[in-house]
């Protein structure tokens, strides 16, 4: 099974909830009837970031769960060293983490896991942090084992913000929702072994999960429709999408290099960019009507075409019309701005209305946003000393109109 959604969506909470690495807010997650109210003894997981103690040896680190699990010292080695060659490590038992490459090591996290025989294997998007061809190397071997009939595990679980990785993996995927977290879809793949990713059958389900994680995503909180900063300026409580302007000019710049539109999965592969830092982009020129998404289909409408084509100062002018009207969070700064005396507000204001519905770092995430998308358009002006926003004061006389650059796809990279 493979876990897909948007950053927050709770995909990784959700796998560590499993672990019993933390307790659920509310419900209960049960092994075989029981509920876990401490580390699941059924499952064991591996990390993004390999997690392995870098003061002992390949051999120790996978040791290290069949210890904890009071093995005894010559189980704990037939255990360890039987999955060190299953994951093909063996000749490296004595060697430390620093002498191993990142994909070395997350064998190491998968042998590991693989030594306590759990029944459900979790994985925390455990290839994002190699490069694509240890990756796929890695991906390839994994569904090796899974077919290998001395296998150990029942069921795997993996976390990703791949949608091919989840297409050539998983037999079920599940698409997590945000604002509140829930599943919003599960998807049967029911395609043959082994899978190619360029066939007509996996780019049609990939198309579909874009199609469905583009699509509309809100649901508020009953609580948050009646915060208010003033009487006419409502706390829309819809979250900004966390993209920069650069990167969202960068996107729509190569869309109108290439006719206006494009297919997202193309996009990403061309782009080499993940699904979790495509989709923020997409969602903002969406957001403000600079780009029109149907299902994984995106094209740029006639403003996010003027914005592209048109000079630095008529972009501004656009991106500052189509903020101040279609981002809640930018119109309601405006409102509140332009209802006080001096134009002046402490973030701080912002800051504690926002946390009535999101975390306190989620606020912070999205008050810089209106922030970066608000002193673009020159719609008001941020003071880092002070924390101050204030109102942008209009000059008297404009530099000569500039033209945009040409579009760049290096330039969305460098941004993201």
């Amino acid at each position: 099974m493979a876990l897909l959604g948007k950053s927050g969506a709770g995909k990784s909470t959700l796998l560590r909830c499993i672990a019993g690495l933390i307790a659920p807010s509310s419900g209960k997650v049960t092994y075989r009837g029981a509920p876990v109210t401490s580390a699941n003894p059924g499952v064991a997981m591996v990390f993004q970031t390999f997690a392995l103690l870098p003061w002992l040896t390949v051999l120790q680190n996978v040791e290290v769960g069949l210890q904890a699990r009071g093995k005894s010292a010559a189980e704990c080695k037939e255990k360890a060293l039987k999955n060190i060659d299953r994951i093909g490590l063996d000749g490296f038992e004595s060697a430390y983490p620093r002498e191993l490459s990142g994909g070395m090591q997350q064998r190491v996290g998968f042998a590991r896991a693989l030594a306590v025989e759990p029944d459900a294997f979790l994985m925390d998007e455990p290839f994002s942090a190699l490069d694509v061809l240890t990756a796929e190397n890695l991906r390839t071997e994994l569904l090796n084992l899974w077919a290998a009939p001395d296998f150990p595990t029942k069921a795997m679980l993996i976390v990703t913000h791949n949608i091919e990785e989840a297409v050539i993996l998983a037999d079920r995927i599940l698409v997590l929702g945000t604002n509140p977290g829930r599943i919003r879809t599960e998807l049967p793949c029911r395609l043959a072994r082994p899978r190619d990713r360029r066939s007509e059958e996996a780019q049609a389900l990939i198309n579909e999960i874009y199609g469905i994680m583009t699509g509309g995503d809100q649901q508020l909180p009953s609580h948050a429709k009646s915060d208010t900063v003033a009487t006419e300026t409502s706390l829309d409580t819809t979250p900004l999408p966390l993209a920069s302007v650069g990167g969202m000019a960068g996107l729509l710049e190569i869309l109108a290099a290439h006719g206006g539109r494009g297919e997202l999965p193309e996009l990403a592969h061309r782009l080499n960019l993940d699904v979790q830092d495509l989709l923020p982009l997409v969602e903002a020129a969406q957001m403000l009507d600079l780009a029109t998404v149907d299902g994984a289909h995106i094209e740029l409408t006639n403003e996010g075409l003027s914005f592209v084509k048109g000079t630095i100062d008529n972009a501004k002018s656009i991106f500052a019309r189509q903020a101040r009207t279609r981002a809640p969070l930018v119109r309601t700064i405006c409102t509140s701005l332009e209802a006080t005396d001096d134009g002046s507000l402490s973030e701080d204001f912002f800051l504690d209305l926002l946390s009535r519905v999101f975390t306190r770092e989620n606020a912070r995430q999205q008050i810089d946003v209106a922030i970066d998308w608000g002193r673009y358009g020159e719609l008001y002006e941020f003071d880092a000393d002070t924390g101050e926003l204030k109102l942008e004061r209009p000059t008297t006389a404009k530099p000569k109109a500039r033209r945009r650059r040409p579009p760049d796809p290096e330039r969305l990279r460098t941004k993201q």
